[in-house]
């Protein structure tokens, strides 16, 4: 009886070993030296941004990877042995915020740390289309709109990305990221634009 319950725990530990994801990717990139700009903390009239949670569709709201299946198909399959290392929706607020932040030297206040009296640029980030395939590209469609927080007009924005990748989990990360990146360096474009010029309501993202 002793030998069966012993054998029976090792083999439910086996089995939990068995379940856990084994692989863990971030969307999360280092901002480049030539594309960082000088901190404006010290300067006499500091940058702030606070980006709202990202929107994205059903599917993604998950921290397991999901890519769909090659040669046009509608299948999407959930990776459950390769996660993002939060859920996507956070993982991509959380890249999307460095890097428009490390790229305009501004200070990200979504929790907290600006006086009431300083205006805060307000992002609010739409994905629209997330399509990763394995040994092929992942392509993302992305809207946003900025507001800062004294003005009452709106910006609005939109962007297509593409990036081939190789093989394998890691690639489709990477290509990720760099798709990640990419809006980001957008997305602070869009932020110097607007403050260039007041009366815009739309911006150029190329």
């Amino acid at each position: 009886m002793k030998k069966n319950l012993a054998f029976l725990a090792l083999a439910a530990l086996l089995a939990g070993c068995a379940s856990k994801p084994d692989s863990y990717y971030t969307l999360a990139s280092p901002v480049a030296a030539a594309e960082a700009a000088p901190s404006t903390l010290g300067s006499a009239a500091p940058l702030y941004i606070e980006l709202a949670p990202v929107a994205v569709p059903e599917r993604f709201a998950r921290p397991q990877m999901v890519v769909r299946q090659p040669n046009g198909s509608v299948q999407v399959e959930v990776l459950e042995q390769h996660r993002w290392a939060s859920s996507f929706e956070n993982e991509l607020r959380d890249a999307l915020a460095s890097g428009i932040a490390g790229r305009l030297g501004a200070l990200d206040v979504t929790k907290g740390g600006r006086q009431g009296s300083q205006p805060v640029w307000r992002i609010a980030v739409q994905l629209r289309q997330f399509d990763a395939v394995d040994g092929g590209r992942v392509d993302a469609s992305f809207g946003w709109t900025l507001r800062r927080s004294d003005e009452a007009r709106t910006v609005v924005c939109q962007l297509d990305l593409g990036e081939a990748v190789g093989t394998g989990m890691d690639a489709v990360a990477q290509g990720a990221q760099r798709v990640a990146s990419a809006a980001a360096a957008a997305m602070a474009r869009s932020v110097n634009a607007a403050r260039a010029n007041p009366s815009a309501t739309a911006c150029a993202t190329t």
